[in-house]
């Protein structure tokens, strides 16, 4: 069975152009979100699985839940992954939709693990380098990581900066070892 991201893929990519070329990612990007929430609810999963209930009958489950907040295009978009089975597919196809939205508009998202709280300044720092390292707008998201002990380890996309002080005890202790 072919894998979930490969799946969501194509669904992804439709509605990214559909989007562009209306000039409304930013809108996409908020149902896609919010429907995504939907579709990984305890209750709504139970629905989407349950046999009993017909694919109009599931669509029409997300579009009353999100009454107003999506367009007709959107709400077309929920019948369509409902009759192909793959509204649980939704987390998937809004994080893909972000990825290629974020390549559009050349952002990158990075995840900053710090072992502590950091100021305003010091992110704002943080942020300047990697935009000028990458050549890219940052978009960071910030978590604390005690088990760092001190220093921060960057995740953007695909590359890891380790600049935390266990990753440096662990390279001294390594080189030691040696």
């Amino acid at each position: 069975m072919a894998e979930p991201s490969t799946i969501a893929r194509p669904y992804a990519e439709a509605v990214f152009k559909l989007a562009d070329a209306a000039g409304r990612l930013r809108e996409w990007s908020q149902m896609l979100a919010a429907l995504a929430v939907v579709a990984q609810d305890e209750r709504v999963l139970r629905a989407i699985r349950d046999p009993r209930l017909s694919d109009a009958k599931v669509a029409g489950l997300f579009i009353s839940i999100l009454a107003g907040k999506l367009t007709a295009d959107a709400e077309n978009f929920a019948r369509v992954l409902a009759e192909n089975k793959r509204l649980e597919l939704l987390p998937e196809i809004h994080s893909q939709y972000e990825s290629l939205k974020n390549e559009r508009e050349g952002v990158v998202e990075a995840e900053v693990q710090s072992a502590f709280e950091l100021t305003e300044a010091q992110l704002a720092d943080l942020i300047q380098r990697l935009e000028k390292k990458t050549g890219r707008k940052v978009r960071a998201q910030v978590s604390i990581a005690p088990e760092l002990i001190g220093g921060v380890k960057l995740l953007l996309g695909d590359k890891v900066i380790d600049g935390s002080a266990r990753a440096q005890l662990s390279a001294l202790e390594t080189a030691l070892k040696a």
